[in-house]
């Protein structure tokens, strides 16, 4: 299994978990320089009544502490593109990359990632979109709060 199958699948294994716990469904992955998951998680906004555990965040804290060697040649896989919050983390900890599932349904921080020179990968992914598009039509008022905006 190549690296890039490896960060992809575990970003939507999470995904679909956070689909399944009742939670907005969006997962991330870190993968090494060396192919190695360094960690993984999905977006826990909604189970831990937490304001900022977007699925990159959840990723990067259940990797734990690494020293900053360890994001220097790293990928983040994200099934969604990322917002403002996690784009920061990604340029804070110089990832080299992102590879992001799909843009139709939210674009982030996509160009901010590029001017870092971190390149920047969108997938067009089917069911990365299904579940959004799922998601934000049951549970508009979560989705508008997960990034930030009044439900519209």
């Amino acid at each position: 299994m190549s690296t890039e199958d490896i960060g992809f699948k575990a970003a939507l294994h999470e995904a679909r978990q956070g689909s399944h716990e009742g939670g907005v469904p969006i997962g991330a992955a870190l993968v090494s320089a060396e192919g190695k998951l360094l960690g993984q998680g999905h977006n826990m906004r909604i189970q831990n009544k937490s304001a900022t555990l977007h699925a990159e965040i959840s990723c990067l804290e259940n990797a734990g502490r690494l020293p900053a060697s360890s994001y220097r040649g790293a990928t983040m896989y994200t099934t969604l593109s990322p917002c403002d919050m996690c784009t920061g983390a990604c340029v804070m900890y110089k990832v080299k990359r992102v590879v992001i599932g799909e843009n139709k349904t939210f674009v982030g921080g996509e160009e901010y990632l590029k001017s870092k020179g971190i390149e920047v990968v969108v997938l067009q992914n089917d069911e990365c979109q299904d579940l959004m598009k799922k998601f934000i039509k049951e549970k508009p008022e979560d989705w508008y709060e997960d990034i930030g905006e009044e439900d519209k």
